[in-house]
Parts: structure tokens; C-alpha cells; sequence
């Protein structure tokens, strides 16, 4: 169930910033940005060359992220693969 890693999120918190950090020390291109709602940390998506996204899921085990920068900000949750409310 989705909505079982809901307590996870962090309210109010801050993006880390404005552009995936790892693919500006990379120099590579960010194809769309995720926000972790734990912590804040903006990363690239899948379709991007780092996914860095993803990578700070599996490296902190923060599940949900929303899109980051696109007018309507879904949500996700990487442990149950699934979008959440």
C-alpha cells in the first residue's frame, strides 16, 4: 500500500536547490527533477543519464519523491512503485 510510507514526509521541507547538484558536478543534463520529501535533495529523473533521483533513494531510503519544477506535482513512492496521494 502507497500510502503506508506517508509519515515519511517531511512538512515545509527545503529543496537542496534549483538543479540536480550530481549532474552539475558531472556536468550532464537533467531531462525533469524529483524532490525528496524527506529531506529535500533535487535530483534528475530516470530518463536522465545520472538518475540521481532513484540513487538517493537507494543510498538514504527515503521513499516518496514529488516532481520538482512541473506544474503539477505528483508524488511517488519507490518502495511500493506506485503514486501516491
Amino acid at each position: 500500500m502507497a500510502d503506508a510510507h506517508l509519515d515519511q514526509i517531511v512538512d515545509n521541507v527545503k529543496p537542496s536547490g534549483d538543479y540536480c547538484k550530481e549532474c552539475l558536478e558531472q556536468g550532464t543534463k537533467a531531462v525533469a527533477l524529483r524532490e525528496c520529501l524527506a529531506c529535500g535533495h533535487v535530483g534528475c529523473c530516470d530518463s536522465s543519464i545520472g538518475m540521481h533521483a532513484t540513487g538517493h533513494f537507494k543510498e538514504t531510503g527515503h521513499p516518496i519523491m514529488q516532481a520538482f519544477g512541473e506544474a503539477k506535482a505528483w508524488r511517488w513512492c519507490y518502495i511500493d512503485k506506485a503514486y501516491v496521494d
